[in-house]
C-alpha cells in the first residue's frame, strides 16, 4: 500500500487527465482522419503536454502525400504548449509550465555526439515524443508525451511574453541555423536561396544575421515579393531562364558563394551547382527523403572543386541560442504565418501546405 501511495505522489498532474483525445491521424496516402484515441500515459520519467499549436512542416506532408511513413501515425513535431503531467522521478518541469519540445534528442556519448552529427546518433533516430502509434512527433493530436531522454535535454521553457504560436518555430529555426551553419555563410558573401517558401524564407532570415548579401528565387512572384521584405536584396523568377545569368551578373561573373536549397525538386539541385562560383558551396536542405535521385555534371565537383552540403534536423548544441532567436523576437518569424487551421480542419490545413497558392506560406494547427 506505501509503495502505492508513493508512486501517487510522484506522478504530479494539472488535474484530472481525460481518458481519450482528439487526434488527426495518417490513416493512408493524403489522408489525416480526426478521431479519439488514448491520452498517453505518463510513466517515470516522462512529460505530458497539452497541445497549444503545431507548425505543418514541409517533412509532414512528404510523410502523408508520398506514403514515406506507413500508417497509422500521429504527426506534427512543431509544436507548444502547457505541461500537465510529469512523471514519477521529474524534477526539472512542473504541471503548468509553458514549453515546446523537441521530439529527437541525442545521447551526448557516442561517436557521432562527439563529431557533432547528432542526427546520426541511434538514439537521436529514435523519436522520443509521441500521441499514439508508432511515435513521430505527435502535435496533431491535444496531448503528446515527451519520453525521459527528451524530458530530460529536449524541451525548453517558454517566457510568459511569447506565445505558443511564435515558440512552433524554435525546432525549425534549430534546423535552420545548423543549416546556415553548415554553409559557412558568413559576411559580406553573396548567397542566393533558391525557394521561398516557409523554409526558404527562414534561411533568408538566419543567413541575414550573418550579414551575408542575400538575393532568391522563387517561381511565385508573392513569395519573391515577400522575400524582398525580409532582407532579398533582389528576388530572381527561375522560369525567365536567366536564373544564372542574373546571379553572375551580380557577381564579376563567378557566381554564388553559397546556394541554400529550399526546393526538392532534382533539376533545382543542377541550377543551384550552376549558380555557384568554383569553390562555392550547395548546401541541400529539402532534399532529404528516400526516394529521390539526384543527377549533376561530375565536372561541377571534380574541377570546379564545388561542394554539396548536406544538413539535416536539429544540433543540440545550439539548442539555447538558436530559440533565443525566436525568444528574444530576432527574427520575424510571425511575419510568415498566413494561415491557421483548428485541428477538426487539419485535412484542410495539410491540403493546402502540400499545394500552397499564392496567398499561403507558414501553416498552423491550433488547438482550442
Amino acid at each position: 500500500m506505501s509503495g502505492i501511495r508513493t508512486m501517487a505522489e510522484a506522478t504530479k498532474t494539472l488535474g484530472p487527465i481525460p481518458k481519450t483525445m482528439r487526434a488527426g491521424v495518417y490513416r493512408e496516402k493524403g489522408i489525416v482522419r480526426v478521431e479519439e484515441v488514448p491520452v498517453p500515459e505518463v510513466a517515470p520519467g516522462e512529460v505530458l503536454i497539452k497541445v497549444a499549436a503545431c507548425g505543418i512542416c514541409g517533412t509532414d506532408i512528404k510523410k502523408i502525400y508520398q506514403r514515406y511513413v506507413e500508417p497509422p501515425q500521429i504527426l506534427g513535431h512543431e509544436l507548444a504548449g502547457t505541461v500537465i503531467a510529469v512523471g514519477p522521478g521529474v524534477t526539472k518541469w512542473r504541471p503548468g509550465d509553458r514549453v515546446m519540445s523537441f521530439h529527437h534528442t541525442p545521447c551526448g556519448g557516442c561517436f557521432y555526439c562527439k563529431n557533432r552529427l547528432f542526427s546520426q546518433c541511434r538514439q537521436y533516430k529514435t523519436t522520443g515524443l509521441t500521441a499514439g502509434f508508432t511515435p513521430n512527433g505527435g502535435g496533431f493530436a491535444e496531448y503528446v508525451k515527451a519520453m525521459p531522454w527528451v524530458a530530460e535535454r529536449g524541451i525548453i521553457a517558454l517566457p510568459d511574453n511569447v506565445t505558443f504560436e511564435e515558440a512552433t518555430f524554435i525546432e525549425p529555426i534549430n534546423t535552420i541555423v545548423k543549416a546556415v551553419q553548415k554553409a559557412r555563410v558568413a559576411k559580406g558573401e553573396t548567397v542566393l536561396i533558391l525557394g521561398c517558401g516557409p523554409i526558404g524564407l527562414q534561411l533568408l532570415m538566419v543567413a541575414k544575421l550573418e550579414g551575408a548579401k542575400l538575393y532568391t528565387s522563387d517561381p511565385m512572384a508573392e513569395r519573391r515579393a515577400k522575400s524582398l521584405t525580409l532582407g532579398a536584396l533582389e528576388a530572381f523568377d527561375p522560369t525567365s531562364g536567366k536564373l544564372i545569368d542574373d546571379v553572375k551578373a551580380r557577381t564579376g561573373g563567378r557566381g554564388a558563394d553559397a546556394v541554400l536549397v529550399a526546393v526538392a525538386h532534382p533539376a533545382v539541385v543542377v541550377d543551384a551547382l550552376a549558380a555557384a562560383r568554383p569553390g562555392g558551396r550547395i548546401l541541400l536542405f529539402a532534399a532529404n527523403d528516400p526516394v529521390t535521385k539526384i543527377e549533376f555534371p561530375a565536372a561541377a565537383v571534380g574541377i570546379d572543386e564545388k561542394e554539396i552540403l548536406g544538413s539535416y534536423s536539429a544540433a543540440i548544441d545550439i539548442q539555447e541560442s538558436a530559440a533565443d532567436l525566436v525568444l528574444l523576437r530576432k527574427l520575424p518569424v510571425m511575419d510568415i504565418v498566413t494561415h491557421r487551421f483548428p485541428l477538426d480542419r487539419i485535412q484542410e490545413g495539410l491540403n493546402l501546405a502540400a499545394q500552397p497558392t499564392a496567398e499561403s506560406l507558414k501553416i498552423l494547427i491550433t488547438h482550442a
